[in-house]
């Protein structure tokens, strides 16, 4: 019969010529470590691509931020001795009320940037989820006791 199929025959001639080979403990221990360091490689590497995925949202975020704060900045340093003064002058109004008007102003101004900037980061996690989730699942897997 193994006459008939050569393949057979050429497995048959191989195994008969070299004993098997049985793994050792240390072989099996290896083994193990050499998946865990490609299992830990993979996991870092799928951080690193999450992390690329999320960094021009997360840009943008922080543009948005940063041109709150700039404009709450300067609209502050620039505009608020001018602003109380004309205030004052044109509505012949006390120099604390229009202080308070124009600070007022300037605060509304820099906290609708400020939320804008926030509910961006809302719509998005920085963090790379999935990648944290998949450690966990393989740290639970070695964890639990093999049944």
């Amino acid at each position: 019969m193994i006459a008939s199929n050569p393949q057979l025959a050429s497995v048959e001639r191989a195994s008969e010529s070299s004993p098997p080979q049985a793994s050792t403990m240390t072989e099996l221990v290896s083994g193990i470590f050499d998946d865990a360091q490609t299992l830990v490689r993979q996991q870092i590497d799928m951080l690193r691509a999450e992390f690329r995925e999320d960094i021009v949202r997360t840009k943008r975020a922080l543009e948005l931020g940063s041109i709150g704060l700039v404009m709450m900045t300067i609209g502050g340093l620039c505009l608020v001795a001018f602003l109380v003064n004309v205030i004052s002058d044109q509505f012949a109004i006390s120099m604390w009320a229009s202080c308070l008007i124009v600070g007022a102003s300037l605060l509304v101004a820099g906290l609708g940037f400020v939320v804008a900037a926030r509910s961006s980061f809302k719509t998005f996690s920085p963090l790379p989820d999935k990648s944290i989730n998949a450690i966990r699942e393989n740290l639970t897997w070695k964890t639990q006791p093999q049944s």
